[in-house]
């Protein structure tokens, strides 16, 4: 049985939560793997942009579906996980039986760590006789928040079986396994995510993470350098080898590739 790893935890965590929560401003999306470690450059300027974009529209038209989704998905993108869940909130009083509204008010629970209350949401917007997948994906990472790594992987793969060629979904099983230290199983279901249509930057990101993390730097470092600038690739390549020092795996990695 492999050595749990508690410190790889946290990040990877980090990471799950930015993959499932399908951001509805692409642009603040950008940079927000559990790797990414820079938070300068042209994507930040970008993402605050739209953000302030969504914040007026928000402001205009309070009660627009569309725009409550899009704000607190820029929230969320931002950091700003409570406010999320307070502009969700409001838009549940409008909503209160619209699926896409309870979608992502459970996906800023989660992003606020209040999973409990998020699992409750979610399972309570899932129709057991004909279940939306990206309700399933959202039950799944709560799961996996809560560190119930098998039973999300179960939920996933009831998701897959609706929408197959889903990339979220395979990513989301992908950063399961890594979360519980089978990076083998990992690596498989990120590379499979990757190869679908759809696959976000953010998808590539995390199996560069996940390469890195078994020591095969020059691949992690490639892959890598097709989706960032320099300076945050080799952030990240340093971010990949404090997680390796901190599980005392560094040593062993350096031995078998010496």
């Amino acid at each position: 049985m492999p050595k749990a790893l508690p410190k790889m935890l946290h990040p990877l965590r980090l990471a799950l939560l930015a993959g499932v929560a399908a951001l509805a401003l692409s642009a603040c999306a950008t940079n927000r793997p559990g790797t990414s470690v820079s938070a300068d450059g042209p994507a930040t300027t970008r993402a605050q942009a739209a953000l302030a974009d969504a914040s007026a529209r928000y402001k205009k038209n309070p009660h627009d579906k569309a725009t409550i989704i899009y704000f607190a998905g820029g929230l969320r993108a931002a950091g700003q996980a409570e406010q999320a869940v307070a502009v969700l909130e409001s838009g549940i009083t409008v909503f209160p039986s619209d699926l896409e509204i309870r979608i992502a008010y459970a996906k800023a629970l989660t992003a606020a760590g209040r999973f409990q209350q998020a699992m409750n949401v979610i399972e309570d917007a899932i129709d057991p006789a004909a279940p939306d997948w990206n309700a399933l994906l959202v039950k799944g990472a709560v799961l996996d928040q809560m560190g119930r790594n098998k039973d999300a992987r179960t939920i996933y793969a009831q998701a897959l079986v609706i929408a197959p060629t889903q990339a979220a979904l395979e990513a989301n099983i992908g950063l399961s396994y890594a979360m519980s230290n089978d990076l083998a199983n990992a690596e498989l279901h990120l590379r499979k995510a990757v190869a679908m249509p759809g696959a976000s930057s953010q998808v590539r990101q995390n199996l560069a993470l996940v390469i890195g993390l078994q020591g095969r730097f020059d691949e992690a470092r490639a892959m890598l350098a097709a989706e960032l600038p320099p300076d945050q690739v080799e952030a990240n390549m340093a971010y990949i080898r404090s997680l390796l020092t901190q599980q005392d795996r560094w040593a062993q990695i350096k031995g078998a590739n010496g």
